[in-house]
């Protein structure tokens, strides 16, 4: 993986969704560098560029944040939350990817800030085209602000007041 540019961080446990998420991806041209985290405590460490991922900069962020809910070792619903609470990283898109169907886990997903919140489809094709669509969303359609750009509006924002 290349340390500089990365499009996705794919914070998933099971491998056979791993596969299918990469695999979409990938044969999409939806994106180059992707990084799989197998739990949350990796996924922290990667986002926050600390442990093992001490050489990664603030500089650049993952375009999208795939995650899982149920994981080892810290879950997804705390990842989430450090993710949104942290000035440098809150701006990052995070796509809720879950098999819950507990309404709570929605709830309490968009309260601490998930961008989007899908349920995974149990059909491989359905999975495929889902993950697909969300990176055609995320990489390719939606406008997210520069990082410069939107600590000035905040600022202008802030000083307005």
């Amino acid at each position: 993986m290349n340390s500089g540019k990365l499009d996705i961080l794919l914070v998933e446990d099971n491998q056979d969704d791993v596969d299918l998420a990469l695999h979409a991806l990938r044969r999409g041209k939806l994106a180059n560098n992707i990084f799989v985290a197998r739990d949350g405590e990796e996924a922290l460490d990667f986002i926050f560029c600390r442990g093992a991922f001490t050489q990664r900069s603030f500089d650049h962020p993952p375009k999208l944040v795939l995650l899982d809910l149920k994981l080892p070792k810290v879950d997804g619903m705390e990842v989430l939350k450090q993710v949104k609470s942290d000035p440098r990283t809150k701006s990052i898109p995070v796509v809720i990817m879950t098999s819950s169907k507990e309404e709570r886990d929605l709830v309490a997903s968009y309260n601490l800030g998930a961008n989007s919140y899908i349920q995974k489809p149990v059909d491989f094709d359905q999975f495929r085209e889902m993950v697909k669509t969300i990176g055609l969303y995320w990489l390719v359609i939606n406008q997210p602000p520069a990082v410069e750009g939107s600590q000035h509006l905040a600022g202008l924002a802030y000083d307005r007041r």
